[in-house]
């Protein structure tokens, strides 16, 4: 289920299936394949970056997030969402869900920022976002699920291992580490605990 799938660190992925599909773009080196459709989560400097975006944009790319996400990223082809939307882009089915923090101050619920589910060659993966353990999780029902364990912003390792009971898909991925916040051991301990098999990614670089 992640052959076609490159982690870039952070929240970065790129899917290479149907089309190729971008996660939060965020310190890519040049020479990158280029995006079909780039979906944003949320706007904070790891996630949104405009630079990132024209690294890999071409003209026919659509850009997919939250109203204050798009707004800095020039040109047309813009999908503006919020959290339980569902859409189609460039022939992948879409849905958006809530991404927010419970008690810190960082992802407010009230900036309706993002994750998406996106059924790639019929297979739902589900990129959380900047996340806590969101009563929301419940609700979402994915294949692979991309968890932020990295802690301080999100859930951390434990939380993340719990949520997985939550969204129970057939197997999870730790991301939103090893950059800012957030260590190879966490990945480990979120492995430990996770109530679904778990696949630890190597970083591209």
């Amino acid at each position: 289920m992640l052959d076609h799938t490159t982690w870039y660190g952070q929240s970065t992925l790129l899917f290479q299936a149907e089309k190729r599909i971008w996660f939060d773009p965020w310190r890519l080196r040049a020479g990158l394949p280029k995006a079909d459709v780039i979906f944003i989560t949320h706007a904070h400097g790891d996630h949104l970056s405009p630079d990132d975006v024209e690294r890999i944009r071409e003209q026919g790319t659509v850009l997919v997030g939250p109203p204050d996400c798009l707004e800095p990223l020039i040109g047309a082809n813009k999908r503006i969402v919020k959290p339980g939307d569902e859409l189609e882009v460039e022939g992948l089915k879409v849905k958006v869900v809530a991404s927010y923090n419970l008690e810190k101050p960082f992802h407010p619920k009230a900036n309706n920022w993002v994750g998406y589910i996106v059924d790639i060659g019929g297979v739902l993966y589900y990129s959380a976002g900047d996340t806590d353990r969101i009563p929301e999780l419940r609700s979402i029902r994915a294949d692979v699920a991309f968890l932020p364990i990295g802690g301080t912003y999100t859930m951390d390792a434990a939380e993340a291992a719990e949520a997985t009971g939550d969204v129970n898909p057939k197997l999870a991925v730790p991301y939103h580490y090893g950059a800012v916040v957030g260590t190879d051991a966490d990945a480990q301990r979120f492995q430990q605990l996770s109530k679904v098999p778990v696949t630890i990614m190597q970083k591209t670089e």
